[in-house]
């Protein structure tokens, strides 16, 4: 056991420096190689963002392990870049035709106040990040020097942090629900979320370090979570689900024409009936 622990102490922290690298630039490749964002939900980056720049304020206060604090470095720089292949590749939308495709114009997706992280654009996506970047700045050079405040504040933080970095699988397991389909997430991203999850319980409830009850609390919830995601990819595999059928038909059942057993097709309910041809020269009553 205290083998077992030691190499715990030195492996665990390396591959959680290296966790954000492991599981998202086989994500990032796959949208770039194939131009499409669709079926990735892009709430993922604003998560992880939004988390690991409230885990750097927390740090001055906390003082946790270091390898966490660079973790959470490495963390905001691969999340930029997923967030900006996500924006170049992401899905036209809707169509003409009426048809909607994932994940940026979901048939049954709920509307947020002020399109909140579902703009069209990306400039808005960008300034939200750097206003959250300069008021956080600002909150840590204001209440760094009143204690009183500060040693609510700090905590505050970083549970917040913390419970939305836990939240992490939930829009891409109510992407998956809705869709019946794990297709677009990748299952290298979900295998290195397992592997950090049991690696991260047995690395914070045995590291001699500091490890604030935040991170084992919040880790649990999110191995629970993350477990669940595992089931769904069980369940539905990365094949286009009941409602991806639903949205986009087969070609033979488009334009109001379905393909009979006989090689010829029913004619469109929009076609005209049947009847007694009219003369040119005949005028409607």
């Amino acid at each position: 056991m205290g083998l077992l622990t030691t190499l715990s102490g030195w492996i665990t922290p390396a591959f959680l420096i290296l966790s954000p690298v492991i599981s998202y630039s086989d994500q990032a490749y796959s949208m770039h190689r194939t131009r499409s964002s669709a079926g990735f939900s892009l709430d993922i980056p604003l998560i992880m963002l939004v988390a690991s720049l409230l885990r750097i304020f927390y740090y001055p206060g906390a003082k946790f392990d270091r390898a966490l604090l660079v973790q959470s470095f490495v963390m905001v720089t691969m999340q930029l870049i997923l967030l900006k292949v996500g924006l170049d590749h992401r899905p036209p939308p809707y169509a003409k035709g009426g048809d909607a495709v994932m994940p940026f114009a979901r048939v049954h997706e709920t509307r947020r106040p002020f399109n909140f992280w579902q703009w069209r654009s990306p400039k808005p996506y960008w300034q939200f990040l750097l206003s959250l970047f300069v008021g956080l700045c600002l909150c840590e050079l204001l209440l760094a020097p009143l204690p009183w405040i500060y040693s609510s504040y700090s905590p505050l933080i970083g549970f917040i942090g913390l419970g939305v970095e836990a939240m992490l699988p939930i829009p891409q397991i109510l992407a998956n629900m809705r869709s019946q389909s794990c297709k677009g997430f990748r299952v290298s991203v979900l295998a290195s979320w397992l592997v950090g999850d049991a690696m991260k319980m047995f690395w914070f409830f045995t590291s001699k370090t500091t490890i604030p009850w935040a991170f084992k609390l919040c880790g649990m919830f999110q191995a629970c979570c993350d477990t669940f995601l595992g089931i769904q990819y069980v369940l539905y595999g990365d094949k286009e689900g009941a409602a991806a059928h639903k949205a986009h038909p087969a070609p033979w059942q488009q334009h109001g024409h379905e393909l009979k057993a006989n090689g010829f097709s029913t004619a469109s309910v929009h076609e005209k009936k049947p009847g007694r041809r009219t003369s040119t020269t005949e005028r409607p009553l």
